[in-house]
């Protein structure tokens, strides 16, 4: 699963944004000075987030449905009335390890000041983290080296950047090249990411539960508490996997090829597929969704997972060496466990 050749081009440009013509696409990438915008149909879709003062990791928010329903917690959370407000690192759409060389990939915010993480709701206690503590000292970046390349399209489109795992005093630990498709559907939002990291230096994923390509949904796609707090927004939402798995005591730290978080938002059903491709390593993935909300596929977490202190879940990267991920990810109007098979069948069967 691990080569010793990138996987990906390099896809950063020499100079400048690419930007072709769109007039006629119906997924139009236009980037921006610290930021890619991606229309569906001509209606937001996402944003790419790429730069400025705050920016300490690329992420996409927000996430909406093909109805225009946003359906990933705010940024900065807290923004929607009644909304959870822990973990302010859940930041959209991300990719981060909680522990690299004893350093903090996960728990990195885009935020001026890291302020603290207070339960919203304190009827479900929140799990404890695992791996090094957040600080000035640990916490790591993942940033673009350069400007990123886009292309617009009328099936899809793309996003091409490189990107630097940087150490906290600013040295490479990492690159990784990454490409998301975006696909054009009336009912369905899809987006393909496919991504390459090579080491700079001995790179040692080591075993935690905090990881790695995650989201945090809007609050009324939670999984109900057991005893509801008064006055609290209504929790509408299931976790599911492949194996028929349903809520988190099923579907956290199983095996699974996929999860879907659904739910409704108002009187609208709405839900959200994390997919795993059979030619990542140690497929089928296992799973860190919570009921409080966090989604998020980690292969790494073998130890908490599986209950066993000598579970050893970590991937060491020597100088040179690539290991490649793919992931999809699917929005969509409430799908039945079926039609979901069938998208991830169709998906597993590309190279």
């Amino acid at each position: 699963m691990i080569s010793s050749r990138p996987l990906l081009p390099l896809l950063v440009l020499a100079a400048g944004f690419a930007i072709p013509s769109t007039a006629a696409a119906q997924v139009t990438i236009t980037a921006k000075a610290d930021e890619v915008t991606v229309a569906i149909d001509g209606k937001p879709f996402t944003v790419f987030h790429t730069g400025g003062p705050t920016l300490n990791r690329v992420y996409l928010h927000p996430l909406r449905a093909a109805t225009g329903t946003v359906v990933n917690r705010s940024f900065p959370a807290g923004q929607v009335p009644g909304e959870t407000t822990d973990h302010p690192h859940h930041a959209g759409l991300f990719y981060g390890h909680g522990d690299v060389n004893g350093l903090n990939f996960w728990a990195i915010q885009n935020v001026a000041t890291r302020a603290g993480e207070p339960a919203a709701d304190p009827s479900r206690p929140l799990p404890g983290s695992a791996g090094p503590a957040p600080t000035d000292a640990t916490l790591g970046r993942i940033v673009p080296k350069g400007p990123v390349k886009v292309a617009s399209g009328k099936t899809s489109g793309t996003i091409d950047v490189v990107l630097s795992w940087n150490k906290p005093g600013g040295a490479p630990l990492l690159t990784e090249t990454r490409r998301m498709t975006f696909h054009a559907h009336k009912t369905l939002r899809i987006v393909d990411v496919d991504l390459d990291l090579v080491a700079i230096e001995r790179a040692h994923f080591r075993d935690t539960k905090e990881g790695i390509f995650a989201l945090r949904m809007a609050t009324a796609l939670e999984e109900p508490p057991k005893t509801p707090k008064a006055g609290a927004p209504t929790r509408t939402g299931r976790l599911r996997n492949a194996q028929g798995g349903e809520g988190e005591a099923q579907v956290w730290g199983k095996r699974s090829e996929w999860v879907d978080y659904a739910g409704r938002i108002g009187d609208e059903p709405v839900g959200i597929v994390l997919m795993d491709h059979p030619s990542n390593p140690r497929y089928p993935t296992y799973w860190h969704s919570r009921g409080y909300g966090l989604h998020a596929i980690n292969p790494f977490g073998l130890h908490d997972f599986l209950n066993d202190p000598k579970a050893d879940g970590s991937l060491v990267l020597e100088p040179g060496q690539h290991a490649r991920f793919r992931y999809r990810m699917v929005i969509h109007p409430g799908l039945a466990p079926e039609r979901i098979a069938e998208l991830f069948k169709e998906w597993a069967a590309t190279k």
